[in-house]
């Protein structure tokens, strides 16, 4: 099996990198991580690569004139660790269309709603407000548009009558932990493609279920 070359980027702490790190320590996991990229230097993102002993590099976005600067370098340290495909895990640039349009289909993000709802931050405090009685993660292959573009997998949750956006943000987490590297998975063995507005699944399972909430009584 050749796995495929993945590149994280980070800008924070990288729990979500950590859910990559541990699924692809599996020898039978189609991806192996080869680099972790930070745009800020220091973060614990760059520390969990370290400890799994994955290479790490600092493009500092603060070094660079321009987006399009900071991004050429940004690519040209991709392409030089040989990266097939880049994972986004908290990572607080919005990239231009042209770095998008050059990783087109090789590049995914995690977002904790239910896209295309509550786009952007503050997700969960947006998601009490509305009234929603499921929230939940995405991962979704990048689109120009912030967080935009076809959904690979999303995960779901119930909203609890008395959930503050702590309680609900950390149950959401805990799903992203267990989606995105599905969505590596599938994506790397190549069974999740970008079609248009949409993603082409094959060789994928699928199940009839109901979730009702509040629950029937």
């Amino acid at each position: 099996m050749t796995r495929k070359r993945v590149g994280v980027l980070v800008s924070g702490r990288g729990s979500n990198l950590q859910a990559l790190l541990d699924a692809c320590a599996a020898p039978d996991f189609p991806a192996e991580i080869v680099l972790v990229v930070s745009n800020i230097p220091g973060v614990q993102g760059l520390t969990r690569a370290y400890k799994a002993g994955v290479p790490t590099a600092t493009v500092n976005h603060r070094d660079y004139p321009s987006r399009e600067a900071f991004e050429a370098a940004l690519d040209a340290t991709l392409r030089a660790a040989g990266v097939d495909i880049v994972c986004l895990a908290g990572f607080m640039r919005v990239l231009t269309a042209g770095f998008v349009e050059a990783w087109a289909g090789r590049l995914i993000n995690v977002h904790p709603s239910l896209l295309p709802a509550f786009k952007g931050l503050h997700t969960h405090e947006r998601a009490l407000a509305a009234g929603v009685r499921f929230h939940g993660c995405s991962v979704h292959f990048v689109k120009a548009d912030v967080d935009a573009g076809p959904v690979i997998v999303q995960g779901v949750v119930p909203v609890r009558p008395d959930d503050s956006a702590e309680a609900l943000a950390t149950r959401v987490l805990a799903v992203e932990h267990k989606i995105y590297p599905h969505a590596l998975r599938l994506v790397a063995e190549g069974r999740a493609r970008a079609l248009d507005d949409r993603v082409e699944l094959a060789h994928v399972p699928s199940r009839d279920g109901v979730l009702i909430n509040p629950p029937l009584e």
